[in-house]
């Protein structure tokens, strides 16, 4: 598993690697960089570890496309070659295990909030959505994951993908707190705001690094809510 992108930099080059986890960690040559384009290393690097959280192709395009041809396709080829998407329950970069199976709330109020706030305080990772049910009411549909997984500082602040062909109308984060609300309830009353105008709204958790490199294990806790414009889903009729 790929656990971050790093350069090495000398006068006249520098050295993109991937820093490889397998049991123990091994570097893997990327790409180089010559003299002329070494002001680019730090924009490469920083795009090539959002990739690694967001698989957000146009953005790391837009990088790849000012470096020169040769770098750009020994990249794109390492990509291609070690860094296929890898599905889990909570991210494309590393399975995070489910430790409870969905749950369903009726309605947001405070056993719910009790709910989330004794598995934030734990540390458990957290997804959380809405969805219209067949009486025309709003449920709550919630995940736990064995822990919140962190992303580097150049990246959003998301570890639960966008989903293909939605838009994104707004994203809250916990950091954006004013006022005396802890982020449960704060998170939680900005779901509800949406929720009433019929926006489709999913919660998730999330450890935002200071770095780009060497950030596991480090970070602040935040909550994120994504608010798309779009209406709320049907709920699934077998469950």
């Amino acid at each position: 598993m790929i656990h971050s992108f790093i350069a090495h930099t000398s006068p006249g080059r520098s050295r993109v690697f991937a820093l490889v986890r397998r049991p123990g960690d091994e570097l893997e040559a990327v790409a180089t960089l010559g003299s002329a384009d070494l002001h680019l290393t730090g924009e490469l690097v920083s795009a090539l570890n959002s990739f690694l959280y967001d698989r957000d192709e146009k953005a790391l395009g837009k990088v790849l496309d000012r470096v020169p041809k040769a770098v750009r396709m020994a990249a794109q080829q390492y990509l291609r070659d070690k860094c296929a998407p890898v599905m889990g329950a909570f991210t494309e970069c590393g399975p995070v295990e489910t430790v409870r199976e969905a749950v369903y709330f009726s309605q947001i109020d405070d056993e719910l909030e009790d709910y989330l706030e004794g598995a934030y305080t734990i540390g458990l990772g957290i997804r959380m959505s809405n969805e219209r049910k067949s009486d025309g009411g709003v449920g709550w549909v919630i995940q736990l994951l064995s822990e919140e997984v962190s992303v580097p500082a150049s990246a959003e602040p998301r570890t639960w993908a966008v989903p293909a062909g939605a838009k994104l109308l707004k994203t809250w984060t916990s950091q954006q707190l004013t006022g005396g609300a802890g982020p449960v309830r704060s998170a939680l009353q900005v779901a509800e705001d949406a929720t009433a105008q019929d926006r489709w709204v999913r919660i998730h958790t999330l450890l935002h690094s200071p770095y780009d490199i060497d950030f596991e294990g480090s970070g602040t806790s935040e909550f994120v809510v994504d608010i798309f414009d779009a209406p709320i889903p049907m709920e699934h009729p077998d469950e």
